[in-house]
């Protein structure tokens, strides 16, 4: 544990990480001050001031400056001035999560990439609550894995961003877990991809031969990983999973049936058509997610009740109402353009697919074969509608220009048959119109409620 006893700490962001990793390190009497670029929130200056901590919003002043290290939330861009300040100087800069972890002891499994994180932490949360298992699921899935550490007592279930990983040190799961890696907030790391990847495999940098590491064989840039990897000393043990290939050690179909394979020994678990959610993406996030649990040691038979009976996340291609024969999904979480082909992957019946929102380097083009095969009509929204209009404006018999979640929907039931779909599946961030994805899936549902 690192000692932070009246150590003076600046922490960086004032939204929920900001906020709790603040209220963590106060109670574990560190000196602590609070900086925002922006406002800070009502409820959290009013946490704050309960805990009798400063703060200042607004802008960074040279109190913001003068800690022995700073607390950094993930929101904010290690290009930003004040984080610049902090390691041109030689000081240490670090996450949220990172904080958190020098105070538990407990299991940590942690899960990050580009799609699929968030449906496979809540499914380990109910993998773990079938067993009956003390846990608590925490990171960046809206609880801050600081408001959890004390009152915690068993093993922690992380949902973990690629932001979160940048600034770690000692940070160490008993298991991680990569789920893929796709161009993503390529804006946050010089519009590289190997940036953005690097990022993501720090969850294994501390890892050793006492860790496992769970990773998607099919992968092609986590398995270059997987190579560098297996140079190092004290690797982690390497549990793959695959829905094309048969894996060394680890989870993978055949004729239709999911296998275990462990040590040379093969054990069937069940058939892949039992799985609950849809679509051959969840095929693997079921079968990280099978993996995990029973690198912590939790029975066949729980692993198998979780994999039939888990529904799947708000927000993550849910059925928000049918309306005369046609059903309209609410996939507002695929905030790339992976997400989206996914989310088409998983429908063969035709589409009208309402696009767009704050545009973080896309390139629409990738989704060409899928809208050709399944999408008749293309609504674009928010701020990146000229650019999706520019790389898909072709390619789908009608694209139609709205300026309103409202509008999108209307103008989709004006052209959806019965037995068809309307996806809101955007590709894209929420924040040039909506306060986050969770806000634009509920001002969807809310207007396909008004049909």
């Amino acid at each position: 544990m690192r000692k932070i006893q009246n150590k003076h700490i600046v922490v960086i962001g004032a939204a929920k990480s900001g906020i709790a990793a603040s209220l963590l390190l106060h109670k574990k009497g560190a000196d602590i001050f609070v900086s925002d670029y922006g406002v800070i929130s009502s409820d959290a200056k009013q946490k704050l001031k309960k805990a009798a901590i400063p703060f200042e919003e607004n802008g960074h002043t040279d109190k913001a400056r003068s800690a022995e290290f700073a607390v950094v939330s993930p929101g904010v861009p290690t290009e930003s001035p004040i984080v610049q300040h902090y390691l041109n100087n030689g000081k240490e800069i670090f996450s949220e999560i990172e904080v958190a972890s020098w105070f538990t002891d407990h299991k940590i499994i942690a899960v990050t990439g580009s799609n699929g994180k968030t449906t496979v932490a809540n499914w380990l949360d109910h993998v773990w609550k079938i067993a009956k298992r003390e846990h608590s699921l925490a990171g960046n899935i809206g609880v801050a894995f600081s408001d959890k550490v004390e009152a915690n007592k068993g093993d922690f279930l992380l949902e973990i961003s690629s932001f979160q990983l940048d600034h770690i040190k000692d940070f160490k799961p008993a298991v991680s877990i990569i789920l893929n890696i796709t161009p993503d907030h390529l804006n946050r790391y010089g519009n590289s991809l190997e940036a953005y990847a690097a990022s993501k495999f720090r969850i294994t940098e501390n890892q050793t031969e006492d860790e496992r590491f769970i990773f998607n064989y099919d992968d092609p840039t986590i398995k270059k990983h997987i190579e560098t990897l297996k140079q190092k000393q004290k690797a982690p043990q390497l549990w793959a999973f695959s829905n094309e290939n048969e894996v060394p050690e680890g989870a993978f179909i055949r004729n239709e049936h999911i296998i275990f394979k462990f040590n040379n020994k093969e054990e069937p678990l069940m058939p892949v058509e039992e799985i609950g959610l849809r679509g051959r993406h969840n095929v693997s996030n079921g079968l990280a997610t099978a993996l995990a649990a029973r690198a912590a040691e939790i029975k066949n038979e729980a692993i198998r009740e979780s994999l039939r009976t888990f529904t799947g996340v708000e927000h993550r291609l849910e059925v928000a109402r049918e309306v005369n024969g046609v059903k309209y999904i609410n996939d507002s979480k695929a905030t790339n353009v992976n997400a989206v082909w996914f989310a088409l992957d998983s429908f063969h019946v035709p589409v009208t697919l309402i696009l767009g929102g704050r545009d973080k380097g896309n390139d629409y083009s990738d989704l060409e074969a899928q809208i050709r095969e399944k999408v008749h009509t293309i609504i674009a929204i928010g701020e990146s509608k000229d650019r999706v209009q520019e790389q898909l404006g072709k390619i789908t018999p009608n694209f139609v220009r709205v300026e309103t979640m409202g509008g999108a929907v209307r103008a989709a039931q004006k052209v959806a048959k019965r037995g068809e779909v309307v996806l809101l599946s955007p590709a894209c961030a929420s924040f040039d119109m909506f306060d986050s994805y969770e806000h634009r899936g509920k001002i969807f549902k809310e207007e396909v409620d008004k049909l």
